[in-house]
């Protein structure tokens, strides 16, 4: 057996036991009973010791650096970059933090589910400092083995090759040119008449909405499934992909969105390569780029005046014919523009200023420099500052609404914005090859669209690192330019 052959068995492995463990967090997130919890934490903390286990076993260091001599064939070498980024990235934290960040994790987000909806910050304080001391330890050993600072090392897990170098410029723009258009916008649509759509909205005919959008954005019901969860996610393994969302009888406008966002992520991992599925490399590149093709579905096509027309008939078959559905109105619904507490239901241009709060404040918990019990304070004092929003006592829609931070998920949030830059410059290429785009999606024609991001990223996979995916995708490195020229385009057209 080559050392890459032993290689590849040993990451098939590891993706067995990633698979079961990506199915037990969905069940514990969307059918696990409340009385589960402790002996489901016991069982993914062993778990994740397997898992970490498998990939520092000793033998994979020799076979690692045998085969990044022997390949020379360009996929088994990106393979192997894949691999080694892993491995080295596992080899740098012992069993025992990974246990103890687990335990920690799972423990404090079943508690966070009630904690949150009684706006109780104590006792989810108590819950999160163990977490925050968790993280806190594995940013230092990363950071001690790479050069890099705490935070970006977290941060380099999530979105390879990304620091707060790259991050930081692009978001003092936004927050230069952001604040002013917001305003802009807002006042000129004050102007304008909105009907409100008018409920009770059963469930069940909101679900079979759902469907029926997931069906005509291309989602494989034999290979995935849609559920109910506290907090919308994309889980499981490309063959058997798990997303939820939430749903309110009195409005449905954010749950339909929501499956359309989900299904985003999902038709990523439903493309990607059947044949690499099984090794980092047939992995999706990044949570960015991940994020980019949930916010391609929901912000670039989802939220669009001809996807829009294309699905209002379905929401009146659905939800029953009024003023409200009509397409034009919906449009207006979906592209309304106001300040909010909640990050999740945030439209697409206060959005990126709910990221930046986040950014901020775990870059200063991580590095040290603000503590878990200040946090409420300085998220008040920068929801005045971005979004002119009062959460003094608020903690409920203030600092305790995200389930990332429940799980020790810090270095994650940039993704989303960087995910929203991505997808616009994504878009902008689409339409230079396809210049009638805009009348094809409102007769249906979604294939140029699905055709472009399955060549281009899903089908690509972990091939590239991430700057030449993109750069190979769009012809050029990440411009934030195609993001402030589609945001100005839609809202002052």
């Amino acid at each position: 057996m080559t050392a890459y052959r032993d290689l590849v068995a040993s990451f098939t492995k590891l993706h067995r036991y990633q698979h079961l463990s990506s199915i037990v967090q969905w069940d514990q997130a969307a059918m696990m009973p409340a009385n589960g919890n402790e002996a489901r934490s016991a069982a993914m903390a062993e778990l994740a010791v397997l898992l970490h286990e498998t990939l520092t076993a000793p033998h994979l260091a020799a076979a690692l650096e045998a085969a990044m001599r022997e390949t020379s064939d360009p996929v088994e070498v990106a393979s192997v970059r894949e691999m080694r980024r892993q491995w080295r990235s596992a080899n740098l934290l012992p069993s025992s933090l990974v246990e103890a960040k687990s335990l920690a994790g799972t423990r404090c987000e079943h508690a966070w589910r009630t904690q949150r909806q009684a706006n109780d910050w104590a006792g989810f304080l108590a819950n999160w400092k163990p977490v925050v001391a968790c993280v806190r330890q594995e940013a230092a050993l990363l950071a001690e083995a790479t050069g890099l600072s705490k935070y970006d090392a977290l941060v380099d897990r999530f979105e390879p090759g990304m620091t707060s170098a790259v991050i930081e410029p692009m978001f003092a723009d936004l927050k230069r040119w952001l604040p002013p258009l917001i305003r802009e916008v807002t006042a000129a649509q004050a102007k304008e008449r909105v009907v409100a759509p008018v409920g009770p909205f059963p469930v069940a005919a909101q679900r079979a909405l759902g469907v029926e959008v997931m069906g005509l954005l291309g989602f494989d019901f034999d290979g995935g499934r849609l559920d109910v969860s506290t907090h919308p996610f994309c889980g499981g393994v490309p063959e058997d992909v798990r997303i939820t969302t939430r749903y309110r009888d009195d409005d449905f406008v954010q749950a339909m969105m929501g499956i359309v966002h989900e299904t985003g992520h999902a038709r990523y991992e439903q493309r990607l390569p059947r044949a690499w599925v099984h090794l980092p490399l047939g992995q999706a590149r990044s949570m960015g780029i991940h994020e980019s093709q949930s916010l391609s579905f929901e912000m670039q096509l989802g939220r669009s005046r001809p996807f829009l027309a294309l699905i209002a008939p379905l929401v009146k078959q659905h939800l029953g014919d009024q003023p409200a559905f009509d397409a034009d109105n919906l449009a207006r619904i979906y592209t309304r523009v106001r300040t909010g507490f909640i990050r999740v239901d945030a439209d697409e241009l206060t959005y990126p200023m709910h990221v930046i709060l986040r950014f901020e404040i775990e870059r200063a918990i991580v590095e040290g420099e603000l503590e878990p019990e200040d946090v409420p304070a300085v998220w008040d004092e920068k929801m005045r500052a971005y979004l002119g929003l009062d959460t003094r006592g608020n903690y409920r829609d203030g600092c305790l609404q995200d389930i990332h931070w429940t799980d020790g998920a810090f270095g994650y949030f940039p993704s989303y914005t960087l995910g929203a830059m991505y997808a616009a410059q994504y878009f902008a290429a689409i339409r230079a090859a396809v210049p009638d785009l805009d009348a094809r999606i409102a007769a249906g024609d979604l294939a140029p669209i699905f055709a472009w991001l399955d060549e281009r990223i899903w089908s690509q996979a972990s091939r590239w690192e991430t700057r030449e995916l993109v750069e190979r995708a769009t012809g050029a490195p990440l411009s934030p330019a195609h993001f402030e020229r589609h945001l100005r385009a839609r809202y002052l057209p």
